[in-house]
């Protein structure tokens, strides 16, 4: 009997997340071996034999209801030399009001108003070229800090020269839900799993946005976040790694995030992702393969595949679907486990032990959210499947738009401000500020306005106000 297309799909089907499970687990355990094995508890940090100064980035939108604890766990972090940049991106409630108030008695907050909503790109844009110091740490302006994740970050940054960029470790602060408890299994079966084993492996797909560290001179190299990015975080990982920097997991630098909870919110957010994602491998495929980044390549494939087979698990269940209604052929297909499913949940519940094992010194009691973990693959995947698919079809189609013009976004928004951040970051290597007199000035008259001109090719034009307000 001839092997057809749709005996193809299916063994996709199975054999993708079967393989790539498996993948996850080896590089998990290679990394808490090599890395995390001989390391001391996340709450008790090893003295660093310099503390360089570190710079906290938060961009602000509407968060006048969050902003107080967000800056007191600010205020209580355990590292000697560090400064706060809040940027108010324009926010339409009393966040600015909030933010001044907070200054006051907060030495070491400084904070930049924007005068309209420009997004998160621009806002970190305008952050770094406020910012004094060559380590950038970025979180979101609902996060609550670890005290310890500076210290765990330039310890990263100090060990590894070629290091341009972390991800943190994001744990779930709102789980009274069952959505909030099925995203407790995804961060630590899924995500701290899969960050571990791409460390080990050479590269990440992304950091997580919502607490992650940057070396200035990595930014710079990289065009600094692109305005254009629909996930800044995916776009500017991927572009640092082809700028020929490495990007790594540091499981101890921890934050506590929300999430959302409800289906909507949940569909939203992951629809964003994927089209983020769509638009980052799209758009820089090709500077992928022109720049040779082969390091890259395992990773590209890896999503490539992951598009084709939820096109896969799709067709799977419209075959199915017209067994039922229209008499097809079964050959196999049934969204019902078989034996193969049967094997795949098996699987499954090694990596989520796994997964467990590995998260469990940094959340105590972490072992009682494997009843929840083990339901993960029905409720997450299908949607996974469903944003995938749907996600790739908008970035595909804007570019094919694009292309039929005869302009594709170059991805470099937000450069102008960047080659002025970048101008401060290098002063300790040139010797030489050139943009010494501009910041002074800025600073007294209050009000710096910087005009981002996009390359030529993008006909697109970025006005950026600020308002700094420096204690």
């Amino acid at each position: 009997m001839p092997f057809t297309l749709l005996d193809a799909a299916l063994v996709l089907c199975f054999g993708y997340p079967f393989v790539m499970a498996w993948y996850w687990i080896v590089g998990g355990v290679l990394h808490q071996q090599l890395r995390e094995r001989l390391e001391p508890p996340p709450h008790q940090p090893p003295r660093l034999g310099s503390y360089p100064p570190v710079s906290i980035l938060i961009p602000c939108f509407n968060e006048e209801d969050g902003a107080e604890e967000t800056f007191a766990q600010l205020d209580r972090i355990d590292y000697p030399d560090y400064e706060v940049v809040a940027i108010n991106d324009g926010s339409r409630d009393r966040t600015a009001e909030v933010l001044e108030r907070i200054a006051q008695r907060m030495p070491k907050l400084r904070v930049v108003h924007l005068a309209t909503n420009q997004g998160k790109s621009t806002a970190l844009n305008a952050g770094a070229l406020a910012s004094r110091n060559e380590i950038l740490v970025c979180i979101d302006g609902d996060a609550l800090l670890d005290r310890h994740a500076l210290t765990w970050f330039v310890r990263r940054f100090q060990s590894d020269g070629r290091i341009g960029a972390l991800t943190g470790n994001p744990r779930l602060r709102n789980r009274g839900t069952l959505l909030g408890r099925l995203q407790v299994g995804e961060f630590s079966a899924i995500v701290g799993l899969i960050k571990r084993a791409q460390t080990v492996y050479g590269t990440l797909f992304t950091v997580s946005g919502v607490i992650c560290a940057f070396r200035k001179r990595a930014l710079h190299d990289a065009g600094w976040w692109s305005a254009a990015a629909l996930t800044d975080d995916v776009d500017v990982t991927w572009r640092i790694q082809i700028a020929g920097w490495s990007v790594a997991y540091e499981p101890k630098a921890m934050c506590w995030i929300l999430m959302p909870e409800t289906l909507r919110g949940l569909w939203r957010q992951r629809l964003r992702w994927a089209e983020g994602g769509a638009q980052t491998i799209l758009g820089l495929t090709g500077e992928m393969f022109t720049r040779r980044s082969w390091g890259l390549l395992a990773t590209w494939l890896n999503y490539v595949v992951s598009i084709v087979w939820a096109y896969a698990m799709l067709g799977a269940l419209l075959w199915w679907i017209g067994t039922l209604a229209f008499g097809l052929p079964s050959a196999g297909v049934s969204p019902l486990p078989g034996n193969g499913g049967l094997l795949l949940a098996l699987v499954y519940l090694i990596q989520a032990a796994t997964s467990v094992a590995l998260d469990r010194r940094f959340e105590e009691g972490l072992g009682t959210s494997l009843f929840w973990i083990v339901w993960y693959p029905l409720a997450f995947w299908a949607m996974q499947t469903a944003t995938a698919i749907v996600g790739y079809r908008a970035p595909c189609a804007a570019r094919c738009t694009r292309a039929a013009r005869g302009s594709v976004p170059t991805g470099d928004s937000g450069e102008h401000a960047a080659r002025v951040a970048a101008a401060h970051s290098c002063r300790e290597h040139s010797g030489v500020d050139p943009r010494a007199r501009l910041r002074a000035h800025a600073l007294r008259v209050g009000v710096a306005r910087v005009v981002d001109a996009r390359r030529a090719r993008a006909h697109r034009r970025l006005a950026l106000a600020a308002d700094f307000h420096a204690e």
